[in-house]
């Protein structure tokens, strides 16, 4: 399960992370490295600390996903899950 070797995308997903200690952010970075079903990981202001999109089959491989290793994930103690259904802009070109 790579970063791109997924062509369907009705698993595609993101989700905020909010590991709990200030200790627990490294083994949080560390664990989402080796997890090639995330494809970004992002540090973000907000209600959460992490931002992740990841990719899945399924909902049934989401499923799988989210209740053996997303919410096992170092830190975690909720997680919120945003599907995309439609991309209307992706990786657009910066002007600068």
């Amino acid at each position: 399960m790579g970063a791109r070797r997924r062509s369907r995308r009705t698993g595609d997903g993101w989700r905020g992370a909010d590991p709990s200690t200030p200790d627990s952010f490294a083994a949080f970075k560390t664990a989402c490295r080796k997890l090639p079903f995330i494809l970004d990981c992002h540090l973000v202001a907000g209600d959460f600390y992490y931002f992740l999109k990841i990719r899945a089959r399924d909902m049934a491989d989401f499923n799988h996903l989210h209740g053996d290793q997303l919410i096992a994930l170092p830190g975690v103690r909720q997680t919120r899950t945003f599907f995309v259904m439609k991309e209307v802009v992706d990786n657009a070109p910066l002007a600068f």
